[in-house]
Formats: C-alpha cells, sequence, structure tokens
C-alpha cells in the first residue's frame, strides 16, 4: 500500500514538472489606435521583423463598437461586447441608473460590470502563472479574476518602465515566473485623436511604440527567452479624420421634443422608459443625416449588438468621420476635431493590426482580415488548455497560423 501511495506521488509529481516545463511563454501587446495601414508608412522596421519572421494579417477587426474598453474585453474573452458587457466606453445601466466610465477607477474595477471570463482567468485555473502590465479588465477587485500579477493603469507611466517590470517579472524564479503577459501602449490613439491619423505627429508615435517593441525584443534577448516566446501585437482599433464640418445637431433635429440621451459622439442611444421613442424616431428619420438609425430588435445581426439590457432601446449610429453633438456633449471645438473611431467595424478604417511570432507560429505567413474574438481560443490552443464554453471566438477561423495546428 505504501509502495502504491509513493509511485502514485511520484508519478504526479512527474506529471506536474512535465506540463510546468512545457508551458510556453506569451506576451500579447496591445498598441491601441494602430490602424491597419500604419505599418505601410516606413516607420516601423521591428513589425517589418515580426512580419518577416512570423505572421501578418491583412488587417484586425474590432467588434462593434470598435472603442478601446470593448474591443480589449473582446479579445481576452473571445465575447462581444454584448456579451462580456462591456458594451461602450462609457455607458448607463438603465434599470440601475448607475454608470460605467473608463475614468471611473471604482467602475472599472468594479467585477460587476464584467460577464466573460478573461484568459487569465481561464489559464490561472488551469496551472498557469499570468501577468498584465496593463490591460483593461486586468484590475479588477475580485482577485480570481485578475491575473498573478498586475498593475493598476498609470496612463502617464514611462513605456521604458512597463517593459522593465514585465522583464523583471520573467527574471522570476521558475516556479513563480507568469507563463503568459499582456502589455498596452496609448501612443497611436492618444496622438490619433489629437491630430488626426494623416498627421506627422502620428508617424512620430508609429517609431515611438516601434521603438519600444525593439526594446522588449533586445531584453528578451539578454534574458535568453527570446527565442522560446509568442509575441502577439495587436491593436484594438483603427482611426480616422474628423471635423467640425462633419457635425450631426441632436439638439436642432430633435427640438421641441424633451429626450435623455447617452451620446458617445459615435453612438447615441434612447431608453424607452425615457423618451418618447416613435415620437424620436420619426423626427430623426426625417432629418435625412449621415447616421443610421435603429430600433434595438432591428439592429443588423453583423454587429453582434443586439442581445444585450445594457443596449439602449432606439440606437443611432453616426456614419464614419461624423459626430453627433447635443447639449451635454460638449461644443469645445477640440472634441470635433482630429480623429476618432467607434464607427462601423466593418469599414476598413476600423481595423487595426495582427501580427505574431514565436516557436508556436509558422514563419513568413501571410493571411487576411482576423478577427478579434479569435484570439482568446488561439490562446488557449497554444497552452493546449480548455477555453471557457460559451465564447463566440472560434479556433477554426484562426489556428491555421499556428505552426502545429
Amino acid at each position: 500500500m505504501k509502495n502504491t501511495f509513493k509511485l502514485l506521488l511520484i508519478f504526479t509529481f512527474f506529471n506536474i514538472c512535465v506540463f510546468t516545463q512545457s508551458q510556453p511563454y506569451v506576451i500579447l501587446i496591445s498598441f491601441d489606435g494602430f490602424r491597419w495601414d500604419y505599418p505601410q508608412r516606413g516607420f516601423s522596421p521591428t513589425l517589418e521583423l515580426m512580419k518577416n519572421e512570423g505572421v501578418s494579417a491583412l488587417s484586425f477587426k474590432p467588434c462593434f463598437p470598435s472603442k478601446t474598453f470593448p474591443n480589449h474585453l473582446s479579445i481576452i474573452t473571445g465575447l462581444y461586447p454584448a456579451h462580456h458587457g462591456i458594451i461602450e466606453n462609457h455607458f448607463e445601466d438603465q434599470f440601475t441608473k448607475e454608470m460605467y466610465k473608463i475614468s471611473d477607477t471604482i467602475a472599472v474595477r468594479d467585477p460587476k460590470w464584467y460577464r466573460g471570463e478573461a484568459f487569465w482567468e481561464t489559464a490561472k485555473r488551469q496551472g498557469i502563472i499570468t501577468a498584465s502590465y496593463f490591460w483593461p479588465g486586468s484590475e479588477l477587485t475580485a482577485d480570481y479574476k485578475r491575473p498573478d500579477y498586475y498593475k493598476n493603469y498609470e496612463h502617464t507611466k514611462p513605456y521604458s518602465d512597463r517593459i522593465d517590470g514585465v522583464i523583471q517579472w520573467l527574471n522570476l524564479p521558475y516556479s513563480n515566473r507568469p507563463h503568459f503577459i499582456t502589455m498596452y501602449f496609448d501612443a497611436t490613439d492618444s496622438y490619433g485623436h489629437k491630430y488626426g491619423p494623416d498627421s506627422p505627429q502620428v508617424d512620430s508615435a508609429i517609431q515611438i511604440l516601434d521603438n519600444q517593441l525593439a526594446d522588449l525584443f533586445a531584453k528578451l534577448k539578454e534574458i535568453n527567452l527570446f527565442d522560446s516566446t509568442d509575441i502577439i501585437v495587436v491593436s484594438d482599433h483603427g482611426m480616422t479624420e474628423i471635423n467640425s464640418d462633419r457635425i450631426i445637431n441632436v439638439d436642432e433635429i430633435l427640438n421641441g421634443i424633451n429626450f435623455k440621451v447617452d451620446n458617445s459622439g459615435v453612438i447615441m442611444f434612447f431608453d424607452k422608459d425615457e423618451n418618447n421613442l416613435n415620437e424620436i424616431y420619426d423626427r430623426l428619420i426625417l432629418s435625412d443625416q449621415h447616421f443610421s438609425l435603429y430600433f434595438k430588435k432591428d439592429i443588423p445581426a453583423f454587429y453582434h449588438f443586439s442581445d444585450s439590457y445594457l443596449i439602449g432601446d432606439l440606437v443611432a449610429i453616426a456614419d464614419v468621420g461624423w459626430t453627433f453633438r447635443d447639449k451635454k456633449k460638449k461644443s469645445n471645438e477640440k472634441y470635433f476635431k482630429g480623429g476618432n473611431h467607434g464607427f462601423d467595424n466593418g469599414n476598413i478604417e476600423m481595423h487595426g493590426i495582427f501580427f505574431a511570432m514565436g516557436p508556436s507560429f509558422k514563419k513568413k505567413y501571410r493571411t487576411g482580415t482576423i478577427e478579434n474574438i479569435d484570439v482568446y481560443p488561439l490562446l488557449c490552443k497554444i497552452f493546449n488548455i480548455v477555453p471557457a464554453y460559451n465564447i463566440d471566438g472560434s479556433l477554426d477561423r484562426i489556428g491555421f497560423i499556428l505552426r502545429d495546428f
């Protein structure tokens, strides 16, 4: 009996060791607002290296709306925004009247808003240590919904500190070291909003981010982990030019009607308990301006944006490059110039980038557009773990980029 028990312990220990030793390293990096065609400008030699040594996609398709938080959550959960709960960068729960805003630290860290299972949750349950040097949803107050290591978001945190922090994690003793890490960089989004996607400032932002990527590669080489690490670089959305000549003045259109609207500038929500929806619908439709208008049940299926109680009962979506303005939307000129996103995710200007390189990926492989909800099942395949059962992503649409698929 004792010998049998000893053999069982040895067998279990052996299996744990084999599993641990076989775990890959994966670093998932987000370049916020890095449009699909930015690599063609000639300012990103490190991304060109990834293209030549690994996999590159024609574009990386975001979910609708093509906003930052919804799409970071879609990438990490494999779910459409209507299913993971973060439907916009800011929105109101029409039943509780509570607001979710990305500028509200308390709301951002409150797990009640997040209905999906992030990859780091899936991985933790199956024995993989995870870490995040910034990613939406990574700093929740519920510890089981966070990575093992994480940093609370600091917008002004120097990029070099972020890279050094990741290297420090990878220098931990093997038993404490994370094998899955996320990173986030904002430059192309910040400059794109302020100056527009075709500005020299965005060209500078492209160079800044590419240089940071090169620095990460160099430091991975110093600790002898570069060749054994899968590196995936994505962006949450693209960017398009906006200007003050393309304004949809909602106050003028709805003059004489009392209404309450949740307006992001790209999308407007009207809820039935606070508005006469038929009256608003008729007036907006007659205006024949640059937007689409749907009752929630009629939102086109290709948006995957109708089956959530958080979505307004009447939804207006601005045409690409146009902006809604109402009395609660600030009229300051800075909100109506430069660049923006959030528009129809089928429009190529809203698409981002996808590059991947490392032992798990094919070399010098080009593919068409990849959907961001398919990254989650791809990560599960790389780590050979079981994904959450209810995801919208599909390995069948992305697994072919892997070396051994």
